[in-house]
């Protein structure tokens, strides 16, 4: 049974820092390419950010890029995602996924999905 749990989330002013974290199990985690979403009260489903199974490209969404920072440790079957800078509008549940084909997450779609973190960010 696959497994993603997140962790990290929270709440913090604006400019301020958080990282999250996501720990796979019941996959082989460095057969994946891993990613994370978020969603907004209201909103769709947005991708964030990916990572391919060795880490060696990312992906980012525009409105993140140059203030988040997704990484992975294989040998502890886990991804970060670095958020920096943080606005008001990153405000959202932020989900963990996996997916054998990187491309799948940058297309919005997922294999499996975590339950997801919350992270609010104050004005």
């Amino acid at each position: 049974q696959v497994q993603l749990v997140e962790s990290g989330g929270g709440l913090v002013q604006a400019g301020d820092s958080l990282r999250l974290s996501c720990a796979a199990s019941g996959l082989t985690f460095s057969n994946y390419g891993m990613g994370w979403f978020r969603q907004a009260p209201g909103k769709e489903r947005e991708f964030v950010a990916s990572i391919t199974w060795s880490g060696g490209t990312t992906y980012y969404a525009d409105s993140v890029k140059g203030r988040f920072t997704i990484s992975r440790d294989n040998a502890k079957n886990t991804v970060y995602l670095l958020m920096n800078s943080l606005k008001p509008e990153d405000t959202a549940v932020y989900y963990c996924a996996a997916h054998r084909v990187v491309d799948v997450l940058r297309r919005n779609q997922y294999g499996y999905r975590g339950q997801g973190t919350q992270v609010t960010v104050s004005s």
